[in-house]
């Protein structure tokens, strides 16, 4: 594909979105809310749950940092567990 052909195919891709921002606009929001429930649904309360497990090994294992790392896991599983509380209330309060 030569120069010429890109940049018409790009302005084209361009001028259908400017035609129709409902379909262009819906394809991307829909797509990022997809990640975001992805995101603070599931990958981040998961990995909490894997930090509390590997703290606790590390608890077990009579690691000197054991404590300094439950804390860790604790706050990331607050953060974690939270997540969708805190993005809501950050959505709320920017709209």
């Amino acid at each position: 594909m030569n120069n010429k052909q890109m940049v018409l195919t790009v302005a084209l891709l361009a001028g259908i979105g400017l035609i129709m921002p409902e379909l262009a606009h819906a394809g991307l929001e829909s797509s990022l809310m997809g990640i975001k429930s992805k995101l603070t649904g599931v990958i981040l309360p998961l990995l909490s749950v894997i930090g509390i497990a590997i703290a606790g090994i590390s608890f077990f294992t009579g690691n000197p940092n054991a404590k300094q790392h439950i804390a860790y896991a604790i706050i990331g599983c607050i953060i974690g567990f939270g997540a969708q509380g805190i993005v809501d209330f950050i959505a709320q309060t920017v709209r």
